[in-house]
């Protein structure tokens, strides 16, 4: 089974959830050079990745770390960025600055421009004409694919169409896919979708926040946000049986919890984006690459993800 594993990037820069610090730049550089060593070769990042005056942070960073990374190395990786369509950004050209000053901060290295959530519930008009202005974008000679973040299954349908008209496509979907994602059922419609139109089909937040990696049987103290905390808190007691069935299969493996998590996305057909900040994180997310889960473990999971008390919230964002 081939399989892509992308770097996510949202806690570079973000205060808040991930209690970022610029003094851990340094790690987050040599996270990115090991994920580049390690094969990874997709990097997911926003224009809003960033709490307050840090908004764009995570693509700033990644622009700095591409100054330094090899040509070779660098024609091998996909930059995707998400642009955030705001209520302010409207019309066919709601995107043009925007997508300059993410150009910019990337140093001119931007692969995949992603609508960052869907507005079909309370301005349908608006990601229409935000498309519209990507697809202009393109014909002035700016060379990216597009992309859609936070879709359902009949909005992406809708999408595929309108797209189509312009003679344009799409190159990615990202959602929430995790054993602990809602809505698993519409979340395979749109990966069936995907799989039908040559889409690539994006797996974020595939650890449900680093909760899938709590080890079911330690009372473990992480260094973390005060949200991050109270949510990890309010989920241990749920996730339980399905942080202990991670664990059994982990250890019969001789692999992380985390490493069975990505497996079940990776088994799916699906690109996972999991959030790293460290170095080890990467060589151990890496190992993924280096075996798969069987079908009865798979099923397993399955089950005993169907019957978890608790799933993650939806996104409020998402046409879901």
């Amino acid at each position: 089974m081939k399989k892509r594993i992308g770097l996510g990037t949202w806690s570079w820069g973000n205060k808040l959830f991930w209690n970022y610090k610029s003094a851990n730049d340094d790690d987050l550089r040599e996270t990115y050079k090991e994920a580049l060593k390690r094969g990874f070769d997709l990097i997911d990042t926003a224009d809003s990745y960033g709490t307050g005056n840090l908004e764009g942070r995570s693509e700033s960073l990644i622009g700095k770390f591409l100054l330094d990374t090899p040509s070779a190395k660098k024609k091998r990786i996909q930059i995707a960025t998400k642009l955030a369509p705001y209520p302010w950004r409207i019309g066919n050209k709601g995107f043009n600055k925007p997508f300059l000053k993410s150009l910019e901060r990337l140093n001119n290295k931007l692969d995949i421009v992603q609508l960052h959530w869907s507005t079909a519930k309370y301005n349908p008009l608006q990601e229409l004409g935000l498309l519209d202005n990507l697809c202009d974008l393109k014909d002035q000679g700016f060379d990216f694919q597009i992309g859609l973040s936070n879709i359902g299954p009949k909005r992406l349908l809708k999408l595929i169409h309108y797209l189509s008209i312009r003679d344009q496509s799409f190159k990615s979907v990202q959602i929430q896919f995790s054993l602990l994602a809602p809505n698993l059922q519409k979340q395979n419609q749109v990966k069936k979708i995907c799989q039908e139109n040559n889409i690539d089909f994006l797996a974020y937040s595939p650890l449900s926040f680093g909760i899938l990696c709590i080890d079911p049987d330690k009372d473990e103290k992480r260094e973390t946000s005060f949200i991050r905390n109270v949510l990890f808190e309010n989920y241990k007691k749920p996730t339980y049986e399905l942080r202990k069935c991670l664990k059994s299969i982990a250890k019969q493996r001789s692999v992380s919890q985390a490493q069975v998590a990505i497996n079940w996305c990776c088994f799916q057909g699906t690109i996972p984006l999991v959030g790293m900040r460290k170095k080890s994180q990467v060589i151990d997310i890496s190992n993924v690459f280096n075996w798969n889960l069987n079908k009865d473990e798979f099923n397993l999971l399955q089950e005993v993800s169907q019957n978890c008390l608790k799933k993650m919230p939806k996104n409020p964002f998402s046409s879901v």
